[in-house]
């Protein structure tokens, strides 16, 4: 049967008891001093469709604990993790995987390097915090926050904590992405002036908030952790046993700002990527948006927003379908879900075959292309900053903030200075923090500045 000595207890061992000659196997690729112990944080469908292969197929990583408030998908993530490890294995049987319930059981597992955070929304922020607090680096799941002040004190614990934190998108990973953001930034459209980005429109069918009996096996209360009590229905969280059904809590604001922040996140990494801005963001925004008035979603149906940069490009931001296209004085480029470009290739159209078929030569802007997997595990052991950095994915969900803010204000003309996180307007500035958390989650007083 297996182990999973982590790192830092090799370390510690290997100062104290260990013989002057040491195995061959503990210098080989799956040695205990390089190995990487992995924690999952949530266990739904984004973890076990998305994130948990990744970190098993790694041979520089193994994943020792899992951890979901849902007994039933607890269950199915530790036999997944055991199987998987148990049928590489001499003897076909593995059982080095841990279960909890709550995720602080798991942050106190002193033999975990990092965790990778699968939860719904309104926990994002939260665990985060605490996993760098307790010495874990982080792979965190987009949107990081639920407001611009959630983001900046992810960010700023990850600097002070000295922990490697990665944004979990997978945008800057894709062919098309990366090359249309390689053709801007080496001026293949000469000067850009304007960006244009989209999200999908949001399905509403189906809603219900019919009071139910909460689930055997379903720790509600601990579900809803730092967002306001409110009555168990199967729309408000998951569905029961099924782990691909989309869940009803992207529809409802308490946990999830809606598509304008869970796809805005996607397409606006890339636009402020080609930019050359993902460390910063724009100083002025104006947008309009109706919000679902439903008996239980509430996010928003629709909505159109204009930014300024101080470069002075304009990014246009819509729900209709998903999209970045840049713009400059001498063509266009674009990726889109269903391109149906002039010039298409791999996804990307643009104004003229020229500019497809540009080769970025040496001494030119060259993007670093890989998979988030794999750049978060290659930082974790370099201890160098990962491609999408907690500054940087706050960054890129303020772009989605400073819209909704607009809205809620009636469509509001805003200025805002990305370097202090303020706006000229106090209106808008109170809005910069969520307005409610319950027992003790609020981040502020977790940090204990």
């Amino acid at each position: 049967m297996h182990t999973h000595t982590s790192r830092r207890t090799f370390l510690k061992l290997s100062a104290v008891a260990f013989p002057t000659v040491l195995p061959a196997r503990l210098f080989g690729q799956n040695a205990p001093s390089k190995r990487i112990n992995v924690g999952m944080i949530g266990c739904g469908r984004q973890a076990m469709g998305c994130n948990l292969t990744p970190f098993l197929a790694d041979a520089r990583t193994q994943v020792t604990a899992v951890c979901d408030v849902d007994a039933w998908r607890l269950a199915g993530a530790k036999a997944f993790v055991e199987n998987y490890y148990g049928g590489r294995s001499a003897n076909g049987t593995w059982k080095g995987c841990t279960a909890h319930r709550d995720f602080r059981d798991l942050l106190a597992d002193k033999d975990i390097d990092a965790v990778m955070i699968s939860t719904p929304d309104h926990w994002h922020a939260i665990m985060s915090i605490l996993a760098a607090k307790a010495g874990k680096d982080v792979c965190c799941e987009k949107p990081l926050n639920l407001s611009i002040r959630e983001g900046r004190l992810v960010a700023d614990v990850m600097t002070k904590c000295g922990r490697v934190f990665r944004t979990d998108s997978e945008f800057r990973s894709q062919t098309s992405y990366h090359r249309a953001c390689e053709l801007v930034r080496n001026g293949r459209i000469g000067t850009l002036h304007t960006i244009r980005t989209g999200c999908p429109v949001e399905q509403f069918e189906g809603e219900s908030a019919s009071a139910m009996p909460v689930p055997d096996g379903l720790d509600y209360d601990r579900w809803l952790g730092p967002a306001p009590q409110a009555p168990y229905t199967v729309n408000r969280v998951h569905p029961q046993k099924n782990i691909t059904g989309r869940p009803g809590w992207m529809r409802i604001r308490d946990y999830c700002d809606g598509m304008i922040c869970n796809w805005g996140t996607h397409l606006n990494d890339i636009a402020q990527w080609g930019n050359d801005t993902d460390r910063t963001g724009p100083v002025e925004v104006e947008a309009t948006g109706a919000f679902h008035k439903g008996v239980l979603w509430n996010v928003l149906g629709s909505f159109k927003a204009r930014y300024r940069y101080a470069n002075g490009v304009e990014l246009f931001y819509e729900m209709g379908h998903p999209h970045v296209r840049f713009e400059g004085d001498k063509g266009w480029v674009q990726v889109d879900a269903q391109n149906k470009g002039l010039y298409a290739e791999s996804g990307v159209s643009a104004s003229s075959e020229k500019i497809l078929k540009s080769v970025i030569g040496p001494g030119e802007t060259r993007l670093l292309k890989q998979s988030e997997k794999t750049n978060f595990i290659d930082c974790v052991v370099s201890r160098e900053r990962t491609l999408e950095d907690a500054e940087v994915g706050h960054r890129t969900n303020s772009i989605c903030h400073l819209a909704h803010i607009s809205i809620r204000l009636g469509g509001a003309q805003l200025k805002w200075d990305p370097g202090r996180e303020r706006f000229d307007n106090e209106a808008a500035n109170k809005l910069l923090s969520r307005p409610f958390y319950r027992d003790g989650w609020d981040p502020e007083k977790v940090i204990g500045w």
